[in-house]
């Protein structure tokens, strides 16, 4: 039986879409997450309506402009496991264009927002790195947009973990809105495997079980956390990518450990 939490990847549609994941698709409020691959030359344009984006820069390099702004060329990994991304921060009622120079991949984050904040870009040197976790639980975090950073309600975040490992882990959940012991968010990851073959696990489960599946993840594919713990776990020799996006009505990251993993180290 198919999970409606799993989601492939699609060839290129005309405008170079291999996913396309809306609120109204995911069956959710918040969160919207689509993937651009691209050819040299491809120029792709969209308004943001009622969302703020965050455009990240998976692979390649594409000149990127938002509203009135030209960013200019930006980008310089050859894949997602070759050092810190370029972004760029789109606010709602604007626009942006993506025009790329080489093949490239970008991800389009969006969540809703009243666009009061300008245009940026979020350069490599603005990326946090921290090494989370200990021994077999240790992985690698990137944060783009932690709630830190200035935005209206994105949460963005990329997560590195080597094969044989495990991530998001001790399994965690934030599905409640009480902040500030936890908040409410949605949340999709973008999982790519460094070999491009192979699988990865990440179940996805809540505490009476209303909700539990596993799903075995291919190189692209995407996963849907609706509510409940989304651990993930790496097999030996298949070092994982993924790309985080989270929104809810509050802008905190605030979770909840499983009680039967309480004892181990985050």
């Amino acid at each position: 039986m198919t999970s409606k939490l799993l989601v492939h990847p699609h060839a290129p549609d005309k405008d170079g879409f291999i996913h396309h994941i809306t609120p109204t698709s995911a069956g959710w409020f918040h969160v919207g997450f689509s993937v651009l691959k691209l050819a040299p030359q491809k120029v792709v344009s969209r308004p943001t309506e009622g969302d703020e984006v965050c455009l990240v820069i998976l692979s390649g390099r594409v000149r990127i402009s938002a509203g009135d702004v030209d960013f200019g060329l930006l980008g310089e990994r050859e894949s997602v496991f070759d050092g810190l991304p370029w972004s760029v921060y789109v606010p709602a009622k604007s626009n942006w264009t993506v025009e790329a120079e080489t093949a490239a991949e970008v991800a389009v984050c969006s969540s809703p927002a009243e666009g009061k904040l300008p245009a940026r870009v979020i350069p490599p040197s603005e990326v946090g790195e921290e090494v989370r976790g200990k021994g077999t639980n240790t992985r690698h975090v990137r944060n783009i947009l932690p709630d830190t950073a200035v935005a209206e309600s994105l949460l963005v975040v990329e997560v590195v973990t080597p094969g044989g490992n495990w991530s998001s882990y001790p399994p965690h959940k934030h599905d409640v809105n009480d902040p500030p012991r936890e908040t409410y968010l949605e949340e999709t990851y973008y999982h790519r495997l460094k070999r491009g073959s192979g699988f990865a696990l990440q179940r996805v489960y809540t505490d009476d079980r209303s909700l539990d599946e596993t799903m075995a993840i291919g190189d692209g594919d995407v996963v849907l956390v609706p509510r409940g713990y989304h651990p993930v776990g790496a097999p030996h020799g298949f070092d994982l990518f993924y790309l985080n996006v989270m929104a809810g009505p509050v802008r905190e990251w605030r979770f909840t450990m499983s009680p039967d993993h309480a004892f181990l180290t985050w």
